[in-house]
């Protein structure tokens, strides 16, 4: 049996081919590489099964995401490995409730926040039901005193944007190993979640950062300014600023034209994300952010100002992001009645001894306005050299 660590690589390892898929639409990679995952999620649970028994020490296996379940999640998952171990698994749904308890889709999405710096720092909200949500798109704005004629109302108005959410629809399909249905209902609901939240945080990711709109969410990289010219539903990719180093000069210059908001008000910067390739980090961002130190070790991700560097598979190769996570918005819930609910597919035919079920949830994402991203070259992006200047004596010192 591995060890967690090398599970943790591995999954990552698979994730990454997932995306490189995702981004290809080359579906026999993606389903080779989605198997590899459901492989990986049954070790894990069976390892943590294994040290449950091994141990007494719940502090240990709730560091690790396995927690007792409420009543009613005992009795959905109780009810849905009896169900599943029948034959017919299209009518074993209809002998349970098919929605998912919220408390486990609210935990899904407290473990990808955890999880994931790029979740953390970006406003998403669990919507729950919502299927419209309003949110503030002028930070800039005051609060004004006196009578509200027509022009300040618009003004007010003008800073704030209703979100469909039931625009972009998110479906993760969960395979379930007959393994899994003899290991009882905690471990049921950690396999779950562990899917769900793989499957739901590459939808997320690759629509975050480079989603066209088309069919989700608009990504950080996409211009949505009132100029630019969307067809067919797609945005486009924002013009791309070339970035040759990460100078002070040059990054803030950069980080400058962050500092107004599209009605011409001046924003103050707190922190900012890169986001970049994993290729492109270890090739050229870290390079350039890279200092030794006087005891000859060295330092990683030293910039100007305060950065949280990003790696994300989504983002092309040669470009990173430069921008306000917190303005960018991701909304995804249950979106009605009928969501949350899982249902039976036939579309993950290569499981052959598993059955696959799938479950949809509704949201969108988009930046709150068109001056918070950049979009940068950073294929010239050169290495960080110390400067190094010689001071003469001057005569009588």
């Amino acid at each position: 049996m591995k060890n967690f660590d090398q599970i943790k690589q591995e999954r990552e390892l698979i994730l990454a081919a997932m995306m490189t898929a995702m981004k290809a639409d080359d579906k026999d990679a993606f389903s080779q590489a989605f198997a590899q995952l459901v492989s990986s999620a049954t070790e894990e649970v069976k390892a943590e099964f294994e040290l449950s028994t091994r141990t007494a020490d719940a502090g240990i296996l709730a560091a690790r995401g396995v927690g007792s379940l409420t009543s009613e999640e005992m009795k959905w998952y109780t009810d849905l490995a009896d169900s599943l171990k029948k034959g017919d698994p299209k009518m074993a749904l209809t002998l349970i409730d098919p929605v998912l308890p919220k408390t486990t889709v609210d935990r899904v999405f407290e473990d990808l926040e955890q999880q994931h710096p790029l979740l953390q720092m970006i406003d998403m909200v669990n919507t729950g039901p919502l299927v419209e949500f309003l949110v503030n798109t002028d930070e800039g704005s005051a609060a004004v005193w006196g009578a509200l004629t027509d022009e300040i109302t618009k003004e007010i108005a003008s800073g704030f944007k209703v979100i469909n959410l039931t625009l972009a629809k998110l479906s993760a399909f969960i395979p379930v190993p007959n393994a899994m249905l003899d290991l009882g209902p905690v471990w049921l609901e950690r396999y779950v979640r562990i899917i769900l939240e793989e499957s739901i945080y590459l939808g997320l990711e690759k629509g975050i950062v480079a989603g066209d709109g088309s069919a989700g969410p608009i990504g950080m990289i996409k211009d949505v300014s009132p100029d630019a010219v969307v067809t067919g539903g797609k945005y486009p990719d924002m013009t791309p600023v070339k970035a040759t180093s990460f100078s002070p000069k040059e990054y803030g210059a950069l980080l400058a034209r962050l500092t107004k908001t599209p009605n011409g008000k001046d924003r103050v910067l707190n922190n900012v994300i890169l986001v970049c390739n994993p290729q492109d980090y270890l090739t050229k961002v870290m390079p350039a952010t890279t200092v030794m130190v006087p005891n000859g070790g060295y330092t990683n991700n030293v910039l100007p100002y305060p950065t949280t560097i990003i790696q994300s598979a989504a983002m092309p190769e040669g470009k990173a992001v430069l921008g306000l996570a917190r303005n960018y918005f991701m909304g995804i819930g249950t979106g009605t009645s009928d969501s949350g609910k899982l249902e039976y597919s036939d579309d993950f035919k290569f499981l052959e001894d598993k059955r696959t079920y799938r479950i949809k949830l509704y949201g969108n994402g988009m930046p709150k306005d068109h001056t918070s991203f950049i979009l940068l070259d950073i294929s010239e992006l050169k290495e960080l050299l110390l400067r190094v200047e010689t001071v003469t004596a001057g005569a009588g010192a």
